[in-house]
């Protein structure tokens, strides 16, 4: 440990050079090759340590409860604190990169994340480590909400879909492979290396970001708003907060309460945005009918996505009587349809309208659902590994072209804040699928999966109307 010690204080005192210009600053439309592919490992180290860390402490639990001398409730704050952080902070540090630089922000974001992932690593209490936790969630939030941003600087404008599927790619992967490394740092050491191991990988990182990560300026006239950064944190947490409150059987009054006050909170902060020339709500942009289309598309689909990937594993091992070794099997090849589909998709989008594609992968997505929702009473693991693949293949060519429809829609100086959205539809999206299965399960006790799966399937077959929608649109552009 005193190596690493020793690497991080290195890491401060280099810190104020690393807010400096860099090597590869954007002279024209995106970056020389070189710049390019190092700029890319930046963003791919980051984000596949930030996805990482907010599934792969889930098989560690257990025992971190168990070595921490905690309830197994109490211990699930290790995993809430980073997710609630990050959906509470993401458009705030969005808006102040669209301030200050991207660059700076995602720097930032790197620095805090490494510093707090050794914090978590040493971490001997629950209350220490769930502390460390927040902050590293605040560490990925920032990754998360500028890196779609910095992708538009690196790539020129005719390969930007090139980009946005190597980002795809990198958060399936991250998703898919969560769980096995896990399961394999913990077959030969402690749960602590879950979080050290992320040390060498940001240093990398950071040394990488300070040479090649492009440098914007930013909007030097845009003040940071921080009633409207603390009204956002407060909507967003009220609603997640209360939406947790579903999945974890909390009486009716306190969650709709929850609900109310989300909604009151969450009306003034909007009546606020209306009136502000950089709103930290992009207001301006979901004006765009092209970028708001493409975000009701974004948290539809991915409440379908999470709907499907939630309730299944309930499926396989309640009702079919499988084990957990044999679920990740079998749910492994729907990320794997994904990782495979999404760089295709990039390319794709060079030569087809981008609604048009997506509209295709949405609708292979709720074919796939469908197909999941009327197995039949004793499949086969081919039964069930082709809809798997079906399912992944089509949210493999919806993710890449909807994402660059949603960050090229925007204005370039508004980087920021499509990408602050584009994170936060993917959450409201996910947190509210979540959710929608815990109440489908107290609703329906014995076929909650088979409800869940044709939910999912239906709001796929709705997303994919709702992207056909800007086919028209996007022609034009």
């Amino acid at each position: 440990m005193s190596v690493v010690f020793t690497a991080m204080v290195s890491v401060f005192q280099r810190w104020r050079d690393a807010l400096q210009p860099p090597v590869a600053s954007v002279g024209g439309d995106g970056l020389p090759k070189l710049a390019r592919l190092g700029a890319i490992l930046t963003i791919a180290f980051g984000i596949t340590m930030a996805v990482l860390d907010g599934v792969i402490i889930n098989v560690a639990l257990p025992t971190i409860a168990d070595e921490l001398h905690t309830t197994p409730a109490s211990s699930i704050w290790v995993i809430n604190g980073y997710q609630l952080v990050i959906t509470m902070t993401l458009l705030s540090l969005s808006s102040l990169g669209d301030r200050i630089g991207y660059r700076r922000i995602y720097l930032g974001g790197l620095l805090l994340f490494v510093v707090m992932s050794l914090n978590c690593a040493l971490a001997s209490t629950l209350p220490g480590l769930t502390l460390a936790r927040v902050l590293q969630g605040l560490g990925a939030a920032a990754l998360m909400s500028v890196n779609t941003a910095l992708i538009r600087l690196i790539y020129p404008k005719h390969q930007l879909g090139r980009g946005m599927a190597i980002n795809s790619l990198v958060v399936a992967a991250s998703t898919a492979a969560g769980p096995t490394i896990a399961a394999s740092i913990l077959s030969i050491a402690s749960w602590q290396w879950l979080f050290a191991i992320n040390v060498p990988i940001g240093l990398l990182a950071l040394y990488l970001g300070r040479r090649y990560l492009p440098h914007n300026e930013g909007l030097r006239d845009q003040k940071f708003d921080t009633p409207s950064s603390l009204l956002n944190a407060l909507t967003f947490g009220l609603f997640f907060l209360s939406l947790g409150g579903v999945a974890h059987n909390q009486s009716t009054p306190l969650v709709l309460a929850g609900l109310l006050a989300s909604l009151v909170v969450g009306w003034i902060f909007v009546r606020r945005q209306l009136h502000q020339p950089y709103p930290l709500l992009p207001i301006d942009l979901l004006r765009i009918p092209v970028f708001s289309l493409s975000i009701g598309t974004s948290i539809t689909s991915f409440c379908a996505q999470m709907l499907a990937m939630v309730s299944i594993p309930f499926y396989f091992q309640g009702v079919l009587g499988l084990n957990a070794i044999e679920t990740g099997l079998l749910l492994t090849p729907w990320p794997i349809a994904t990782m495979i589909l999404a760089p295709v998709a990039g390319r794709l989008l060079e030569r087809m309208n981008a609604g048009v594609l997506c509209s295709i992968g949405l609708g292979l997505f709720a074919c796939g659902l469908i197909a999941l929702a009327l197995l039949p009473a004793d499949p086969g693991y081919l039964d069930i590994s082709w809809r798997m693949v079906l399912c992944g293949a089509g949210f493999g060519l919806f993710q890449s072209p909807n994402n660059h429809t949603i960050i090229s829609a925007a204005p370039r100086q508004r980087s920021g804040g499509a990408s602050g959205m584009l994170g936060t539809a993917r959450l409201v999206g996910q947190t509210t699928g979540a959710a929608l299965v815990a109440l489908a399960f107290n609703q329906f006790t014995t076929h909650g999966t088979h409800v869940c799966l044709l939910a999912a399937g239906v709001l796929a077959a709705i997303a994919a109307g709702i992207s056909l929608l800007r086919a028209g649109r996007l022609a034009s552009h």
